[in-house]
């Protein structure tokens, strides 16, 4: 019984120390793994600091990139200002000051078209305006109404219209441009002033440093026309 009960104690024992055994064996080939694994994540590091420093040159590059567009759209605005400002003023939609004359037309006693023996009539209007013109007027007004290309002067009914507007007298014509020339125009020798003087219209002509234009206030109407696109 007792030697029995020896073998049972001998083989517990040697089956510990294999199992110990086996223990330290597995515990070594873990060991071993992370020593594998550490090369490979220093690998990946490698790696990835690569890229990073290939994505951070990237970046400066896009950044450089964006900078220089950011500079040219600026320079875009500008010139894009530039040319609304300049187109703005070939309109007419913009108020102009300069030197110029005044010109004061008004019916000889009498300060309303009716009952006038001798009235300012459009067609005066009209031709001083064309004086002005020819003299060098860039701009021009009637009685606070700027004056363009498509601008009416014309009698309706009793009264005249400019820009559709009914004017009355005393008319006021502002024009910029060179003062003497502008003046010479009308008042020559026989020219207009001195014909609408004799027909008991008091006109007077001041030349001035500064005179103010008013910009064009009514709606532009293109019904028919548009742009030609490619060669006309």
């Amino acid at each position: 019984m007792l030697r029995r009960y020896l073998a049972v104690v001998f083989v517990s024992l040697v089956l510990g120390l294999l199992v110990v055994f086996q223990f330290r064996t597995t515990n070594q080939v873990e060991q071993s793994v992370p020593y594998d694994r550490a090369h490979e994540l220093t690998v990946e590091l490698k790696a990835l600091a690569k890229e990073r420093a290939g994505l951070e040159a990237e970046v400066r590059d896009l950044e450089e990139k964006l900078s220089r567009a950011r500079l040219g759209y600026a320079q875009a605005e500008e010139a894009i200002k530039a040319e609304v400002k300049d187109a703005s003023i070939l309109a007419g939609v913009t108020p102009m000051v300069g030197p110029g004359v005044r010109v004061l037309l008004s019916n000889r006693g009498t300060t309303t078209p009716q009952g006038a023996i001798f009235a300012v009539r459009d067609e005066d209007l009209l031709k001083i305006v064309n004086e002005l013109r020819a003299a060098g007027a860039e701009v021009l007004s009637i009685n606070g109404q700027r004056l363009l290309s498509t601008s009416e002067i014309r009698l309706a009914g009793a009264y005249i219209n400019v820009n559709l507007r009914r004017i009355t007298p005393p008319y006021e014509i502002i024009a910029i441009g060179d003062p003497v020339a502008l003046r010479s125009s009308l008042e020559i020798k026989g020219g207009l002033v001195e014909t609408l003087r004799d027909w008991g219209i008091d006109v007077t002509v001041e030349t001035k440093d500064r005179v103010i234009v008013p910009a064009y206030q009514g709606p532009f109407r293109y019904q028919y026309a548009r742009p030609v696109r490619g060669p006309a």
